[in-house]
């Protein structure tokens, strides 16, 4: 097979985008936390974060999360070309500072939950979740 100059300029685009769209994926998610947090520092206990170790099916995946003293949880996909899954906000009179729900994910990636408590700091959790079958169109 003989390649022509069009046909080795198009690999070679092929191979930069794939190499830089997983920086371009972490850095939405890396903006969404600042935008959250406000670009406060995070504990790394405060959180729970449940999430499966294996998902053979990326389009409903199961996820918890939990944390006591909580005002608002932010869940993250941080692989997923939109990586904001969700924000659970609680009220003051809220008995149970959780929540459950399914998501969707476009490949093996972290799932990222950040807690804002009650005092104005924020604690993190992640879980990294292997995905057999992608969910976003993967």
């Amino acid at each position: 097979m003989d390649f022509t100059r069009r046909d080795t300029l198009a690999l070679g685009m092929g191979a930069v985008a794939l190499t830089v769209l997983p920086f371009r994926v972490n850095a939405a998610a890396d903006d969404a936390i600042a935008a959250f947090t406000g670009g406060a520092a995070m504990a790394d206990s405060g959180v729970t974060l449940t999430a499966p170790e294996i998902a053979e099916n990326g389009n409903t995946v199961p996820i918890s999360v939990e944390s006591e003293g909580a005002v608002a949880i932010m869940v993250l996909a941080a692989g997923n070309p939109t990586p904001g899954v969700a924000t659970f906000t609680f009220g003051e009179l809220a008995g149970a500072h959780s929540a459950s729900t399914r998501i969707r994910l476009a490949g093996t990636q972290d799932v990222i939950a950040i807690a804002k408590m009650a005092d104005g700091s924020f604690a993190r959790a992640s879980s990294n979740v292997k995905v057999t079958i992608g969910g976003c169109g993967g």
